[in-house]
């Protein structure tokens, strides 16, 4: 049955949808009108089928999608490689802090590009991420890394749909590949005496005891200034960290810069390297050099900044927080700095202040990894289980708990934001199971 025509010296009222058969190429036709573009030009939507119902549908779809405010905004649909560079470089940048940065970046350009980049944003599926999770962990990838991975792709899926790019957001029906997370043992008293001992036997020893005892962060332990110290009080006040961040270019073409230092994939027969596995290779196993376009090692740029030892705010609001050093820990640091007093004149005009509290040789901080390497020797010398540094703040939150300190002051000393960390910092040990134990007897079995 033929569509009804509109009665002639009439005509459909702005705005109206529109539909109608073309002779020329033998499709239906419909447009709809949107809403309007950013140069004030309306936006008008075509679809196209084989049947008039099948355009009806289409029309109507996106009719419906205008009148609920879920319509997506007028433009082509990115590929997921254009978003995330986008979302990365010129979003996420200005929001978040370095190291979040630096593990976006990571994620965006280690993983997800070359995993899933080609996708279309309005067409990728919640099984296109699931299947790249899957080959993800099948090349060796830890559950860890994936779940990351997925954060990273989740947050900047959400800002896409945030902005009405798309009507429906893909990843929010994906499950994060699941972690099972390690319980992290404290040191015990035993142990934490001889990580003591064995570090107090070294330049920068009280640094280690500072993280046991006051339970700091590294980057909050290595930003130790003397001018923060209320000697009079025995009050330190946590203001700043340190970190180490990566050099930027200041030259104008820093893929020409960092041309020498731009790696060449290794050949099947590679003889460069006595150990294969220093082989530049993906995560697949295939080579994998530099892209064409690489703009890294900005650390041989002549005119490199913004990196190396850079002096941060504290981790959050709640990190600014002051200490009331215990006796024996403000002694030690006192010990410490006539220590440093003897460094510093015999070092002379080596020597380069900076009013640390914990030092190189020549004045200069320290830098996380040498801290790192140092924490593992004093492990080793004081014949105690490997562990992570972040693991006396742990054993320092855990301590606290079994001293019973009440949840706000340890909430406050700890730099937490919420108390809600207590979960993940404090750990049950043998000796409360111990102490548990010796108050049932004591309540069920005491006839006293």
């Amino acid at each position: 049955m033929p569509r009804k025509r509109r009665p002639e010296g009439t005509r459909a009222p702005n705005g109206a949808s529109s539909i109608y058969y073309s002779e020329t190429d033998g499709y239906w036709h419909g447009r709809v009108t949107m809403g309007v573009r950013d140069d004030g030009k309306p936006d008008r939507r075509h679809v196209q089928a084989k049947t008039e119902t099948e355009v009806i549908d289409k029309v109507r779809k996106l009719e419906r999608d205008r009148d609920s405010g879920n319509a997506r905004k007028p433009g082509r649909a990115w590929t997921v490689e254009k978003w995330l560079t986008h979302w990365v470089e010129n979003i996420a940048v200005h929001s978040v802090r370095y190291k979040t940065l630096q593990g976006y970046r990571t994620a965006v350009y280690k993983h997800l590009i070359p995993g899933i980049g080609a996708h279309r944003m309005d067409r990728i599926e919640p099984e296109h991420f699931e299947r790249f999770y899957a080959r993800m962990q099948a090349a060796g990838a830890s559950a860890g890394t994936a779940h990351q991975v997925h954060r990273t792709a989740k947050t900047a899926f959400n800002e896409y749909f945030r902005r009405q790019r798309i009507t429906g957001n893909p990843i929010a029906f994906v499950k994060a590949p699941r972690v099972e997370e390690k319980e992290v043992e404290p040191f015990t008293p035993q142990e934490a005496k001889s990580i003591i001992t064995a570090a107090l036997k070294r330049r920068n020893g009280v640094r280690y005891v500072v993280a046991l005892a006051l339970g700091c962060r590294q980057g909050e332990a290595l930003g130790f200034k003397w001018d923060r110290l209320d000697r009079g009080n025995r009050l330190y006040r946590v203001r700043q960290a340190l970190q180490r961040q990566a050099w930027q270019h200041g030259c104008d073409d820093p893929h020409a810069c960092g041309a020498r230092l731009h790696r060449v994939a290794c050949p099947d027969n590679c003889t460069q390297h006595r150990n294969r596995k220093s082989c530049i290779r993906d995560e697949k196993g295939h080579h994998r050099p530099c892209p064409p376009n690489c703009t890294r090692h900005a650390s041989s740029c002549p005119q490199r900044h913004g990196g190396g030892l850079v002096e941060v705010d504290v981790k959050s609001k709640a990190g600014r927080r002051s200490f009331v050093l215990p006796d024996e820990v403000f002694d030690l640091l006192m010990r410490h700095e006539q220590a440093q007093q003897r460094e510093r004149k015999h070092a002379g005009s080596e020597w380069q202040e900076g009013g640390w509290v914990f030092t190189q040789p020549n004045g200069r901080p320290i830098d996380p990894r040498r801290d790192w390497g140092e924490w593992k020797d004093i492990l080793g010398e004081a014949g105690v289980r490997d562990a992570r540094l972040h693991d006396a703040r742990h054993t320092a939150a855990t301590v606290l708990m079994l001293l019973r300190v009440p949840d706000r002051a340890v909430q406050d000393h700890m730099g937490w934001s919420s108390i809600r960390m207590k979960e993940r910092y404090m750990h049950v040990t043998e000796e409360l199971r111990r102490e548990i134990a010796d108050q049932l007897n004591g309540y069920f079995w005491d006839v006293n």
